[in-house]
């Protein structure tokens, strides 16, 4: 049994956007199988055994403070003289028995069900999630009354953790900010207890606490969603302005005073002009979109191309690819911080890997009129730009 990545974004509900996102909070009760076959806990046990992975990726967290690798690992030495730490099962017990939460950073990394879901969160918020993992044992809170600078969705998958929300003190703060919010009130705005299938949204700002202090342990993800705001618009303008002559000039430092207002007021008519464009926070988001990072996911044993195998699998690593059209009535995709140019004809495959899920070649060749050999070579093109996997199906 596996979740349905989609009912998760489905159960936000049709007036989250419009409403909710970075507004307000927001609780989602759900039923306790509502989870189910996303990430369990011997799914965890299998990822803490096979993967080697050192902290800040894998720690533990108590009262806000990290707790020293040494208390729950022991550094192993190879005979090639490299150090890695191994965890120690009866230590780990200990140490989370006695309040501290275990933490793993980027799951949906190490995880296919996990990587799923922030994919599909990420092609419907159209911004980049990382999804990390908390499991605690005890009413002792793992890091305190704090504020995260990011929005985040939060998932209970097992157990019960109590959250008090206070709400925020500081307008839309950012990790390079100019002031640091105050503290929050000593009562919180709300105390409420997700269990099983519930879900939590908080925008970025809100100061909270949670702890597992219902008397069972607690397993939960968090989807922390990247910020787009004001000063990243800004600096992408100024790097797009660099095209203008004025932008790359010297500053006029030794200058007379009315050369150095010419020089001003050159750059605010720039300025003022593109703001005055009405497609220029489109013309951002749609780069923002291109430039995403694509998702890491080799496709071997394909090392020497596409073969026209009608039974291959394909499908794009990142989740906000933009198709459009230009002058020429081509195919242009642009994905991963790359662009594609193609013949028209390309458009209905390019179309529905850009919509999510898997493909075979045969029914991308169906789709676009094409061949599964041409198929193949446009893959091939899309591999090589590490925006594509290829595999087979089961």
């Amino acid at each position: 049994m596996t979740t349905d990545v989609p009912a998760v974004v489905a159960h936000l509900g049709e007036d989250f956007l419009a409403q909710v996102y970075g507004r307000t909070y927001r609780h989602f009760p759900g039923k306790p199988v509502r989870f189910d076959g996303l990430l369990g806990w011997d799914e965890l046990n299998v990822l803490l055994t096979h993967h080697r992975l050192e902290p800040p990726r894998l720690r533990l967290s108590m009262n806000g403070q990290a707790l020293p690798q040494h208390t729950y690992s022991v550094p192993v030495t190879t005979r090639r003289s490299t150090v890695w730490h191994r965890l120690k099962p009866a230590e780990l017990h200990r140490r989370l028995a006695e309040g501290a939460t275990l933490v793993l950073d980027a799951i949906d990394e190490l995880h296919p069900g996990v990587g799923g879901l922030a994919q599909e969160l990420e092609r419907n918020l159209r911004t980049g999630v990382q999804v990390n993992a908390y499991a605690s044992w005890t009413p002792e809170e793992g890091f305190g009354v704090h504020w995260d600078d990011h929005d985040v969705l939060v998932l209970q998958l097992d157990g019960a953790k109590r959250w008090r929300i206070y709400g925020p003190t500081r307008q839309a703060p950012l990790h390079r900010d100019t002031d640091a919010p105050e503290p929050p009130p000593g009562e919180p705005l709300v105390e409420l207890v997700l269990k099983a299938g519930d879900m939590l949204y908080l925008p970025r700002g809100w100061w909270h606490a949670v702890a597992a202090s219902e008397g069972v342990h607690s397993l939960h993800l968090t989807c922390g969603m990247q910020t787009t705001t004001g000063a990243d618009l800004l600096q992408w303008l100024s790097d797009d302005l660099r095209r203008d002559a004025t932008v790359r000039s010297d500053l006029p430092r030794f200058g007379t005073d009315a050369e150095r207002a010419v020089f001003l007021r050159s750059l605010c008519d720039l300025v003022r002009k593109e703001f005055a464009d009405g497609a220029l926070l489109d013309r951002f988001l749609a780069a923002r979109d291109a430039m995403e990072r694509a998702r890491l996911s080799p496709s071997l044993p394909l090392v020497e191309g596409v073969p026209p195998d009608p039974a291959l699998v394909v499908r794009l690593v990142t989740s906000r690819a933009r198709l459009q059209r230009d002058e020429e009535g081509r195919t242009v995709l642009a994905a991963g911080g790359e662009e594609w140019t193609f013949a028209p004809q390309v458009g209905p495959l390019l179309a529905l890997l850009v919509n999510g899920g898997s493909h075979r070649l045969d029914v991308l060749a169906e789709a676009a009129g094409l061949r599964v050999g041409q198929v193949a070579r446009v893959v091939g093109e899309l591999l090589e730009g590490d925006v594509a996997a290829v595999g087979r199906a089961g």
